[in-house]
């Protein structure tokens, strides 16, 4: 294989294991931004507004109050060298072979963050968002359903914490939502049953395609935390409208062979945001009793 059918095999390849490793970039807004920071405006308060008679006077209403949430692009780095004689040997092209695997790591970072990112000198993940009872939910923060019992379902119905949660969304997110989980969570969820002895989990209805849980779709996190004592191990919500990723440049790569001769060095950055822009579009699972 030349150098030229290995770059493209491998650019394939470096681009469906990223997204394999990043599943929350795959189902949420991105943005490609200008500047360092990207600022959205959202309504506090809505304009006031009234029912009037045809012939009634119309007085002056006010106008809506607006605010702004910022997401700023922070920085991923990485500095990996190979000799230069290992770059002008190799049967294949070193300098994508790095890239790729760099990327690929670049994804991993990117994921955790995007799910429990603190916000310094990193994305806020919609994990690190104040969570209280839905029923006291307010802008800013994200409502969550608790399960009934301390770091568990509930012994009986279990899946009824579901449903709860999956109604605790507004219809116009409700229709594009989803469950994210990781791989213990989905489990434990997997066996769950209805009343004729159906699993409530379903397999990808085609190859490369994604599992459903009760006709939603289910995304598996790794970043997601296990179930545990007031652990937030599930979300569900229209992440496309709930969670805003913003790339600034997309990944450079500076090729230094000067700095650390014999080696050649690939100083790679990546530059990029996140956090919740919609607060009402994402419901999390409380494993507590209240």
């Amino acid at each position: 294989m030349n150098r030229e059918s290995w770059r493209t095999n491998s650019s394939k390849r470096r681009d469906a294991a990223a997204n394999s490793r990043n599943v929350i970039r795959a189902i949420s807004s991105v943005r490609e931004i200008s500047g360092n920071v990207y600022k959205k405006p959202f309504m506090t308060a809505g304009p006031a507004t009234g029912w009037v008679g045809e012939t009634d006077t119309r007085a002056q209403t006010t106008s809506p109050t607006l605010d702004a949430l910022s997401f700023p692009a922070m920085e991923l780095y990485a500095m990996p060298a190979a000799t230069a004689t290992l770059l002008d040997d190799s049967a294949v092209n070193i300098d994508e072979w790095i890239a790729s695997e760099v990327e690929l790591t670049f994804a991993v970072q990117e994921g955790a963050a995007f799910v429990n990112g603190d916000g310094s000198n990193k994305p806020r993940g919609f994990l690190n968002t104040t969570a209280v009872a839905n029923g006291s939910w307010t802008w800013g923060n994200l409502g969550y359903v608790a399960s009934g019992s301390a770091g568990a379902f509930p012994s009986s119905n279990p899946s009824d914490v579901l449903v709860d949660t999956i109604y605790a969304l507004k219809a116009g997110y409700r229709q594009n939502g989803a469950f994210v989980m990781n791989r213990k969570t989905q489990a434990a969820i997997r066996k769950f049953k209805d009343t004729t002895g159906a699993y409530l989990w379903q397999p990808p209805a085609q190859a490369g395609g994604r599992a459903s849980l009760m006709t939603f779709p289910l995304v598996e996190a790794e970043d997601m935390p296990d179930i545990a004592a007031n652990s937030l191990s599930i979300a569900f919500g229209d992440f496309r409208r709930g969670y805003l990723i913003v790339d600034r440049l997309g990944v450079r790569v500076l090729r230094d062979p000067y700095s650390a001769k014999p080696y050649v060095l690939f100083y790679t950055t990546k530059r990029v945001g996140g956090g919740v822009q919609d607060f009402d579009a994402i419901k999390l699972v409380k494993f507590a009793a209240s």
